[in-house]
């Protein structure tokens, strides 16, 4: 089979984002200090295997051009420039043309998400379904009350809904049959069609971190999140409390992911796993571990973190921040 491409629609004006969007094109603004939406998507695609992209570009498109060139640590990089804004659809059919019949991931430029693009590869190869949507749980942007009988009984702070929303990430088999559309919104012409047409499935992934941004608002949003964060080729680690006394950090690894085989030379650290389920391995024995479990990991013991299920864990130690030695790392970039 084919090697599976990337896509990445980087053409919009980003009106809602403006001024910001006047000089920069919105895949460019930095949700971190000189890290931008499209470093992200560039790394994700990176260490999922996918090592050749099209920039689906237009507006401003000299400005990624001059920041990334044609190759992104090792990722090989096509510019696909629409003359004038047509909507998604004929971008995707331009990034298409140019791509030929292989299989391809297509990403939104302004979305920032943690899901696993190799395991929605994989199921997307396995599917009898000739194109697949990442859906991500909606979340309420407002808080909800709760009642009982004529009793407000609980507030929730904007909480997740029983409904799922279009993620922006799609993965196709091969070149789609754009019929009679040429241009407009892909989300509301080609796919209404291959629906109707049983072509449609969906590649789910809950708990996961998903941003579109959009506004001021939701940049700000993105910058709180990333503020003591740093994405890794396995998922990311937050540090949640700094103290002279003790560090504590969250870390998300991917399923069938596995960090760098490491030891700490004064770091004593306890993990506690508040989701998933995976192994840790050490140079003679594997120790398994599930939800609530609790492991400590005393100095100058080497190990790895391997992932079975997405996890979420966190690290209490003491207080030494970049006390990690690499014995084997398994990434080409960090």
């Amino acid at each position: 089979m084919n090697e599976t491409v990337g896509m990445i629609l980087c053409g919009g004006f980003g009106k809602r984002l403006r001024p910001i969007t006047e000089k920069i094109p919105k895949p460019l603004v930095e949700i971190k200090d000189d890290y931008t939406i499209l470093d992200k998507q560039l790394f994700d695609f990176k260490n999922a295997g996918v090592n050749e992209v099209y920039l689906l570009a237009g507006f401003l498109h000299e400005k990624i051009m001059d920041r990334f060139g044609d190759e992104y640590n090792g990722v090989k990089l096509h510019y696909v420039i629409e003359d004038e804004p047509l909507g998604t659809l004929n971008a995707i059919r331009l990034g298409m043309e140019a791509l030929g019949d292989k299989p391809c991931v297509i990403r939104n430029g302004d979305v920032v998400a943690d899901l696993n693009i190799k395991k929605m590869i994989e199921q997307g190869e396995k599917s009898d379904y000739f194109f697949s949507i990442f859906i991500t749980q909606m979340q309420s942007p407002y808080g909800i009350v709760e009642t009982s009988g004529d009793r407000l009984v609980s507030f929730k702070e904007k909480p997740l809904l029983d409904y799922y929303i279009n993620g922006g990430i799609y993965y196709s088999k091969g070149k789609l049959d754009f019929g009679e559309f040429e241009y407009g919104d892909i989300e509301k012409t080609i796919f209404p069609q291959l629906a109707k047409d049983n072509n449609l499935t969906y590649y789910k992934e809950n708990g996961l971190f998903w941003m579109a941004i959009d506004t001021s608002k939701e940049l700000e949003t993105i910058k709180k999140e990333y503020a003591e964060r740093t994405d890794k080729p396995w998922g990311y680690e937050k540090v949640l409390i700094y103290t002279e006394k003790y560090l504590t950090k969250e870390l998300f690894i991917k399923e069938g992911y596995q960090t760098s085989f490491h030891y700490h030379e004064n770091k004593d650290e306890t993990m506690y796993i508040v989701s998933g389920a995976g192994y840790i391995e050490f140079e003679n024995k594997k120790e398994y571990f599930g939800k609530n479990d609790t492991i400590r990991i005393e100095p100058n013991i080497p190990h790895t973190i391997v992932a079975t299920e997405n996890v979420v864990l966190h690290e209490v130690s003491t207080p030494f921040l970049d006390d990690t030695i690499r014995i084997k790392d398994y990434y080409a970039i960090r």
